[in-house]
């Protein structure tokens, strides 16, 4: 696991911190390191395991368990497309080729830049929009390939704008 150093891994202790030592407050915990980080970093889980007086497996485990949780670092932008029933007969799979081949990478994974990550879910909730992805809680539906790469330029011109 690549280690950030620009990351201030000592908030962690303050997370950590705002629970009592106890084994049940491990996902709340891990919950908000995700939210914090973008993903659980394997120095985090040594200091939850540690405060928690609990196996590094266990932390391990749970992390691994929950898709909500990450070992990985993820893109700023995280593209979820949904491949529920409804997407999924409406094209959802041309959408995840798309965004595979304007982004270069597979799904669950991140673009070199650091910027984008590919998801697929089974469901968004949208089903009456189908096909939809979601950009970082934004829906879009209805989408096409066109529409993709219209949505994938409008996150890339934020970056140049920055």
């Amino acid at each position: 696991m690549k280690i950030d150093s620009s990351i201030d891994y000592n908030e962690t202790i303050k997370i950590i911190r705002k629970y009592p030592n106890e084994k049940k407050f491990t996902l709340a915990i891990l919950q908000d390191i995700q939210k914090e980080y973008g993903f659980i970093p394997k120095e985090v889980m040594t200091k939850i395991s540690d405060y928690l007086n609990i196996p590094l497996s266990d932390i391990y485990s749970m992390s691994t368990f929950y898709k909500a949780l990450s070992l990985k670092e993820k893109g700023k932008y995280i593209i979820k497309v949904c491949n529920g029933t409804a997407c999924h007969i409406r094209g959802s799979n041309s959408l995840i080729e798309e965004l595979t081949d304007i982004l270069n990478i597979a799904p669950e994974e991140t673009t070199e830049d650091g910027l984008f990550s590919i998801e697929i879910v089974n469901c968004l909730g949208a089903c009456a929009l189908a096909p939809v992805m979601m950009v970082n809680g934004k829906y879009y539906g209805s989408m096409t390939k066109e529409k993709v790469k219209t949505v994938i330029d409008e996150y890339r011109g934020l970056e140049h704008e920055q």
